[in-house]
């Protein structure tokens, strides 16, 4: 039942998406310059949490917008009723629903649905790793020279030593395509079905990292914070590759080798 009711939720939060794409609503700003919130992430957030408590009423929510929605159960649905807002807002495509479903402090199940491009991502706990049911791996490249990255920037950039423009600048000087999607939930989708090798970003929350962590690691490949540490979705640093080239990507980023 629980993938039935993930299924439905991330359905539910697809059509409040589709119903407001590229239409007029109501938009205000969050902390930090061009942080956005949409009339249209509320009503899918509604959507999805109103389908949640109809199968599960004691579980527990944490919602971008909403925050913690507490009760007494083991289980936590991590829900972004849109991540990749600022795409939203535009008219770009490349936006989508992210849901997963925490029991006793471990992600169990996830979905990242991008209706746009009728793309619907899910993966269970040692069940593997699917796109619209197709079984999907990373991808077999083992050197971070010859790789193909993805990764974002905060809104509100950190004055941190290391920060998201040194490691950028560090790549692309030497030739390494690394792309800005907008999204973290697609861009570590994008990692698990092997179109990028790696992905690294510097402050996420968990909602935008939660259900992408576990189709990662399903589909074979390895996160961890930057240092190389076993990842949590409650830190903001997040490493997410192919495995194959995780260790000179940690090196890299941290600045103890050259590409």
């Amino acid at each position: 039942m629980l993938k039935t009711a993930l299924i439905e939720a991330a359905q539910a939060g697809a059509r409040e998406i589709l119903r407001f794409f590229n239409k007029e609503f109501k938009i205000s700003n969050k902390q930090g310059v061009n942080n956005l919130v949409t009339e249209a992430d509320h009503a899918a957030e509604k959507a999805i949490i109103d389908v949640i408590h109809n199968y599960f009423p004691g579980h527990q929510v944490l919602g971008e917008e909403s925050g913690a929605i507490p009760k007494d159960s083991d289980y936590k649905w991590i829900v972004d009723p849109i991540d990749g807002t600022i795409n939203f807002a535009h008219g770009i495509p490349l936006n989508c629903v992210s849901i997963a479903i925490e029991h006793e402090n471990k992600i169990i199940m996830a979905a990242v649905y991008n209706p746009h491009l009728n793309e619907f991502f899910f993966a269970e706990k040692g069940e593997g790793a699917y796109l619209n049911d197709k079984p999907i791996r990373v991808s077999e490249q083992t050197k971070a020279i010859n790789a193909c990255l993805v990764t974002g920037f905060p809104y509100t950039y950190i004055n941190m030593a290391n920060g998201p423009l040194d490691i950028f600048e560090r790549f692309v000087r030497k030739g390494v395509p690394v792309r800005r999607l907008g999204s973290a939930a697609i861009d570590l989708c994008w990692v698990a079905c092997g179109r990028f090798d790696g992905f690294y970003e510097h402050k996420l929350e968990p909602w935008d990292s939660a259900a992408g962590y576990l189709l990662v690691k399903e589909a074979g490949g390895k996160v961890t914070d930057h240092s190389g540490n076993p990842f949590s979705v409650y830190q903001h640093k997040v490493l997410a590759t192919n495995g194959r080239i995780h260790n000179e990507m940690v090196e890299i980023i941290n600045n103890r080798k050259e590409l």
